[in-house]
């Protein structure tokens, strides 16, 4: 038996589109659109070609089905011998690929991967039933079923609703929760913090879009305060403290620790690890802190969350956010930093490689950002993780890796 030392799989350059409205500023640029100036500008970012990937890999929700990945990278201009694979983990889909990406370099079965994630609620398919006869019209369903109805199916907003009631998570925390979210990204676009991440995107001759959409500079905890709970009545959670519905694209380039020093590379992200967990479908939002704790486990207590300087955690709801960092312990202050998906959006598929796509940001490029006074000293530690549909959390842990 040939024995192979696992190699390290390691992300030196991580990409986004901005992040558009529902059928607003991206809503005519299908998935393959959106996705390959992205795959275009990783490569570019380290003097790679297309003709030096081993794989493609790409997350995608609710887009047309198919192999996307592969569609993408075909309108990418890159050559017809590279193979592409699309994978669904709905919001969580983004960050597995990335997560799959790396087993496979550590496995030593590629040496150069591109994965993400992308996602055009715009131009998404709508879902029709068949009918189970002729006498039956078809209905229309927005959502997939991700648990049995024995177990528990509930709506996203109904399920948040459950956490926020479960953990004692008040109106006021979300509403300030949101603000927050709204104020870090309004400094993050002023100060230039996405400059180095965010591809422009061409949607015609004439019309470049070149900044996140959602992020709200008027907002107040009073404008906050007068909207109505949005999914159960008198509840808590509301469309001010929810994640808008969005598109949008982000990939990474992931190299072998081989192919990193044979380009002669001097920093990037190591995969440290990852996890998958499931929990009770009716409180999904809490899931991120099983993945968390799963995978710290496997570190063998080598490294705990005090440590961690960064968190990009998904903000679908500020409820689940909050009760998530409260059962964790995690300081807000260290956690979407620039911002989050209340105020940028949450582009379903891509949201994971989203977050990867903040914490390179964060961490490999952060001499030439805007120094935070709360977190003033280098990262060197940072965590991606989300809630997802069906009750499952995912976690990534990775770590800044300069050239010895």
């Amino acid at each position: 038996m040939i024995h192979q030392q696992r190699q390290e799989a390691l992300i030196v350059a991580a990409r986004r589109t901005p992040i558009g409205r529902v059928g607003r500023s991206l809503r005519t640029l299908p998935v393959d659109a959106l996705m390959a100036p992205v795959l275009q500008a990783v490569l570019a970012d380290v003097g790679l070609i297309p003709d030096q990937v081993d794989e493609v890999i790409l997350g995608n929700a609710i887009g047309p089905g198919g192999n996307p990945a592969r569609l993408a990278l075909l309108t990418a201009g890159f050559p017809v011998q590279i193979p592409g694979v699309t994978i669904d983990r709905q919001c969580g889909s983004g960050l597995e690929a990335i997560n799959l990406a790396a087993r496979l370099i550590q496995a030593g079965a590629a040496d150069v991967i591109i994965a993400g994630g992308m996602e055009s609620v715009s131009t998404a398919p709508w879902r029709i039933e068949k009918p189970q006869s002729l006498y039956e019209l078809p209905r229309f369903a927005h959502r997939a079923r991700f648990a049995p109805d024995g177990l528990g199916d509930p709506e996203m907003g109904v399920s948040a609703e459950t956490v926020a009631q479960k953990f004692g998570i008040s109106r006021d925390r979300q509403d300030q929760f949101a603000l927050n979210s709204h104020l870090k990204a309004i400094a993050s676009i002023q100060s230039g913090r996405f400059q180095l991440e965010i591809v422009p995107v061409a949607i015609s001759s004439t019309t470049v879009v070149d900044r996140d959409e959602c992020p709200r500079a008027n907002l107040t905890l009073e404008r906050l305060a007068k909207l109505r709970s949005a999914f159960v009545e008198q509840g808590t959670v509301t469309v001010g403290n929810t994640c808008p519905i969005n598109d949008g694209a982000a990939a990474v380039l992931m190299v072998s620790q081989s192919m990193f020093e044979k380009l002669e590379l001097t920093q990037g992200l190591r995969v440290v690890d990852a996890a998958a967990v499931g929990v009770d479908p009716t409180v999904l939002g809490i899931a991120p802190v099983a993945a968390i704790q799963a995978l710290l486990k496997r570190q063998s207590h080598q490294i705990t969350l005090e440590q961690i300087d960064r968190v990009e955690f998904n903000e679908a709801f500020a409820a689940q956010v909050l009760a998530s960092l409260d059962a964790l312990e995690i300081p807000e202050d260290k956690v979407n930093v620039g911002g989050g998906a209340i105020a940028l959006g949450h582009p379903y598929g891509a949201s994971g490689a989203i977050l990867m796509t903040r914490l390179f940001t964060e961490i490999v490029h952060f001499s030439a950002l805007p120094i935070l006074p709360i977190l003033p000293r280098a990262p060197r530690l940072g965590l991606a993780t989300l809630g997802i549909a069906g009750g499952l959390g995912i976690a990534t842990l990775v770590e800044r890796y300069q050239a010895s």
